[in-house]
C-alpha cells in the first residue's frame, strides 16, 4: 500500500508540474499579445477623439489617413529607404560611441582621481540636450555624415560610460582580489573579471545610450538637411511639416517609436533577460 501511495503521489506531482508548465506557456503567449492589445486600445481612443472632438483632419488625422500616408510613402520606396538610412546611421554612430565610452568608463570607474576630475563633466554632458550639439557640429563638419555621427556619439557616450562606472561601483571587491591572486594582467583582469561583473550596469548604460543615440539622430536629421545626406526618418518628418501633411508627420512619429521599440525588444530585451537569468534574478 505504501508503494502504491508513493506512486500516486509521484504521478500527481508529475501532473501538477505539467499543468504548471502549460500555464507558464499560456502566460508567456498572453504576454506577447499585450503590446498588440495596447496598440489597439490607443488606436481606438485616437479614433474616438477624432470623431467626437470636431478637430479638423489637417490638424489631427484619423488612423486610416495616417496608414494611407505611410502606405503611399512605402509604395514609392521613400519610407523603407528612410528607415534603412536612419537605422544604418544609428547603428554606426552607436558602435563608435561604444568604442569611445567603454575605455572612458573603465578609466573613470577604476581610477578615483580621474573620476573626481572628469565625472562631473561626463554628467554635465549627459544632461545636455543632444539637439544643442547640432549647430556646432554643422559648423565643425559641414552638412556631411560626420556631423550626424558626431551628434549621435556626443549623445550616447556619456550614458554608456556612466552605466559602466555604475556597474564597476556595484562590483564585489573580491572580484579584483581573485584576479590578483590568479596573477591576471590588466587586460585579463578587465576582460575576464571586471566587465563580466559590471555587465548589468554596463548593459543598462548601453540601453540608455541607444535611446540617446536614436534621439540625437532624429534631432540631427531634422536640422542638418541636405540632398547629399539622403533622406532619413527625421527628414521624412520634416518633409511632412513643410508640406503641411499632418498624416505624414504623425506617421513618421509612429515609425520612429516603432523602430525604437523593435530594437529594444529584438536586441536589448533578450540580452537583459539572459543576464538576469545568469545571476539568478527573477524576470
Amino acid at each position: 500500500m505504501d508503494e502504491i501511495s508513493e506512486l500516486n503521489s509521484g504521478l500527481d506531482a508529475l501532473e501538477s508540474g505539467t499543468d504548471k508548465n502549460d500555464r507558464n506557456i499560456l502566460l508567456r503567449n498572453a504576454f506577447r499579445l499585450y503590446p498588440i492589445i495596447s496598440a489597439l486600445v490607443i488606436i481606438s481612443i485616437w479614433q474616438l477623439v477624432v470623431t467626437f472632438s470636431h478637430i479638423p483632419n489637417y490638424k489631427l488625422p484619423t488612423p486610416l489617413q495616417v496608414f494611407d500616408s505611410l502606405h503611399r510613402e512605402s509604395s514609392q520606396g521613400a519610407l523603407w529607404g528612410a528607415i534603412r538610412t536612419s537605422v544604418t546611421r544609428g547603428a554606426i554612430g552607436f558602435f563608435f560611441a561604444i568604442a569611445i565610452a567603454t575605455p572612458v568608463g573603465l578609466l573613470l570607474g577604476l581610477d578615483r582621481r580621474f573620476r573626481a576630475v572628469f565625472r562631473p563633466i561626463l554628467v554635465g554632458l549627459q544632461q545636455l540636450p543632444s539637439v544643442a550639439w547640432v549647430p556646432a557640429a554643422v559648423i565643425w563638419f559641414g552638412l556631411s555624415p560626420v556631423t550626424i555621427y558626431a551628434v549621435i556619439m556626443l549623445g550616447a557616450v556619456p550614458s554608456i560610460a556612466n552605466g559602466l562606472i555604475s556597474g564597476i561601483d556595484q562590483m564585489p571587491p573580491i572580484v579584483t582580489k581573485v584576479a590578483d591572486v590568479m596573477h591576471a594582467n590588466q587586460w585579463q583582469k578587465i576582460r575576464y573579471f571586471i566587465l563580466p561583473s559590471a555587465w548589468v550596469g554596463y548593459l543598462a548604460g548601453l540601453e540608455q545610450g541607444w535611446a540617446f543615440a536614436w534621439r540625437s539622430l532624429m534631432a540631427a536629421e531634422l536640422i542638418a538637411v541636405s540632398p547629399s545626406l539622403g533622406i532619413g526618418v527625421g527628414q521624412l518628418l520634416d518633409i511632412g511639416r513643410q508640406l503641411g501633411d499632418m498624416s505624414l508627420v504623425v506617421g513618421s512619429i509612429i515609425v520612429i517609436m516603432v523602430i525604437g521599440i523593435t530594437i529594444e525588444k529584438i536586441i536589448f530585451s533578450p540580452i537583459r533577460n539572459r543576464a538576469y537569468r545568469n545571476r539568478g534574478l527573477a524576470i
